[in-house]
């Protein structure tokens, strides 16, 4: 019998939109006004996931103990803020896979780490806020991911069971928070993945290089491959 699927959860950052630019500009007209040298984007895009803080360190080289580090961060959150969408959008055939979803009447969610304010702004400015089922911010809850809680929300609020549901995410603690959830997992090896990372050894259920993977693997769960 093949396993019902009423819902994909999508981690945000290197998961669902490709946000990684716009942190990188953002950052790198910093440092230019400091007369600092550039950061190269791909440094940008393996830190992204570890939030602001880890991009400040990265571009200054200071840490959260330093003395300039709170106006650093405060900066960077201020102008990010400003220039949300300039260059964020959906990964490559991302578009085609959520339309293929909600042809099917599957319902697409978000479960982030990222701020509310930043999230439901980017979604707002993207048109995809109303085509959300569900966006769960850390905002919603007591505890971050790798811990449950965000998912189980989500799958709440969308009214399906965590067995009728994928969770795809581009950081170990986003597998980790499938898991711990239970249910099904997908590993997105083609996002924001350290280059001391690997995809593969975060015990996802599926490693996906590419959206495409991502879709047949969902098309797989369906049942549509047999």
């Amino acid at each position: 019998m093949t396993p019902s699927l009423k819902a994909v959860l999508f981690d945000l950052d290197g998961t669902l939109l490709d946000t990684a630019p716009d942190f990188a500009n953002v950052l790198n007209d910093m440092l230019f006004s400091r007369d600092k040298p550039p950061v190269a984007f791909t440094d940008v895009r393996q830190t992204v996931s570890h939030g602001a803080r880890a991009l400040v360190e990265l571009g200054f080289g200071v840490s959260e103990g330093d003395e300039a580090f709170p106006s650093l961060l405060e900066e960077l959150l201020t102008q990010y803020q400003a220039r949300l969408s300039e260059q964020t959008a959906l990964f490559e055939n991302m578009a085609e896979l959520l339309a293929f979803l909600e042809q099917r009447g599957i319902a697409w969610g978000i479960v982030t780490n990222k701020p509310a304010v930043y999230t439901r702004a980017i979604l707002e400015d993207l048109g995809l806020a109303q085509r959300c089922a569900s966006a769960v911010c850390p905002d919603q809850v007591q505890h971050r991911k790798p811990h449950p809680e965000s998912i189980l929300l989500a799958c709440s609020e969308i009214g399906c069971d965590v067995m009728d549901a994928i969770y795809v995410g581009d950081h170990r603690r986003d597998i980790e928070a499938g898991i711990n959830a239970g249910m099904q997992t997908i590993a997105a090896a083609y996002g924001y993945v350290g280059s001391d990372d690997c995809a593969t050894d975060w015990g996802a259920d599926r490693v996906a290089d590419s959206v495409l993977e991502v879709h047949f693997y969902i098309r797989e769960r369906l049942g549509m491959l047999l």
